[in-house]
């Protein structure tokens, strides 16, 4: 029986962490062994897991890399733990995910791979592998992870060092160590990733497009009104917002600015806000926390009329397949991954800042109805 072992920051929690749970979930369905391994917010099912370290050596490679910008060289001791548990285990395959996240040593397990010449497939989620810091640059218009990072103009932002930029290290570091597998192959999880893999130092590695996935059993519409009931929205126009992280680069600042611009029969619905983003929200917008509930995500995304992406930065955008999943008409901003997502029967696209256009593509989702109803099985399959 073949073994596979899977390593992200989480597991069964969150969009990559629900992925390798469900890859795990088919793995094991088809006679393999399985296995996460993962560094923390693991909620273990049928697959076999492994913690990597513990809480502390989190926090403790998180301080690691506040003060000294070394992200991915902290966790020495629950790594080499970990790879006595690979040795027991003997894999056949190693799948890895995202590899920041203050919980493993890039180095000693990248080491232990070619010394043990295992095969190793690379599911892409972000840029964190081809950078000396940061985790995306579009935004800024950063070419520097081309040739060389130095002076790292993104240092106070994930993964946020506010001691010494050691940006131009760890380039010069990650490339070596990336670049020093002989069976890899790379699966970046849109066209777009895949364009910036072939620039940057990874280029050598085969490449494989593999967009995110979803359950359609799970996400599909369903008939309720139980969100408008609770809510006291009634027949009002809901336009809804899901992140896990209401970042910056997420668009929280976008939807603020909608707010000053709708009235009374509009309502805003954002999900995944932190207590102090609630506390500012203007009135007519409902903010919400996050939630791993994916039964009542879907009631959101079925009641919602519209379901609005304003990410500067994704590397591919499964909200936003989950939305149309659930029969909502999405719009979204034209930048990175999130354009190819959109057919003519199926949203919009419009500019960075535009709000005017925003709200025009809104008012075309109110006032059209076959938009909505152009939802169909075969609309849905050519996105999912």
């Amino acid at each position: 029986m073949k073994t596979l072992l899977q390593i992200n920051i989480v597991v069964n929690f969150g969009s990559t962490g629900r992925i390798i749970e469900e890859l795990g979930e088919t793995a094991f369905q088809n006679g393999w062994n399985s296995y996460i391994a993962y560094g923390r917010k693991g909620k273990p099912e049928n697959t076999k897991t492994i913690r990597i370290g513990s809480n502390w050596d989190v926090i403790f490679h998180g301080l690691f890399t506040r003060i000294f910008d070394r992200h991915g060289f902290g966790s020495r001791n629950a790594t080499y733990k970990l790879l006595k548990q690979i040795e027991e285990i003997k894999p056949d395959i190693i799948h890895l995910h995202n590899l920041h996240g203050y919980y493993i040593n890039i180095d000693i397990l990248f080491n232990y791979i070619v010394r043990r010449n295992i095969p190793v497939v690379w599911t892409l989620h972000d840029c964190w592998p081809i950078t000396g810091h940061c985790v995306y640059f579009d935004v800024i218009h950063c070419q520097k992870w081309k040739t060389t990072c130095f002076s790292c103009p993104q240092k106070h932002e994930y993964p946020a060092s506010y001691g010494i930029d050691n940006c131009s290290k760890n380039y010069v570091l990650k490339k070596k160590i990336f670049n020093s597998l002989n069976k890899l192959t790379l699966v970046p999880v849109s066209e777009w990733l895949e364009k910036i893999i072939k620039e940057s130092y990874l280029a050598k590695y085969p490449t494989h497009v593999i967009n995110n996935g979803i359950d359609i059993d799970l996400f599909h519409p369903v008939k309720q009104k139980t969100i408008r009931e609770k809510y006291n929205i009634q027949d009002r126009f809901i336009i809804l917002g899901v992140a896990s992280d209401w970042s910056p680069r997420k668009g929280l600042n976008d939807f603020i600015k909608l707010s000053k611009e709708l009235d009374s029969t509009y309502c805003i619905i954002l999900i995944g806000l932190n207590p102090f983003q609630k506390l500012f929200l203007p009135s007519n917008i409902i903010g919400l926390g996050r939630t791993e509930n994916t039964q009542q995500l879907v009631t959101f995304y079925s009641e919602a009329d519209v379901f609005f992406n304003p990410s500067l930065e994704e590397s591919f955008g499964l909200t936003t397949v989950e939305a149309f999943a659930c029969g909502v008409p999405v719009i979204v901003l034209n930048a990175s991954a999130s354009p190819k997502l959109i057919l003519p029967e199926t949203g919009f696209i419009v500019e960075k800042g535009d709000i005017q256009g925003l709200i025009e593509a809104i008012n075309i989702i109110t006032n059209v109805s076959h938009l909505i109803s152009g939802f169909n099985s075969q609309s849905i399959e050519k996105i999912v």
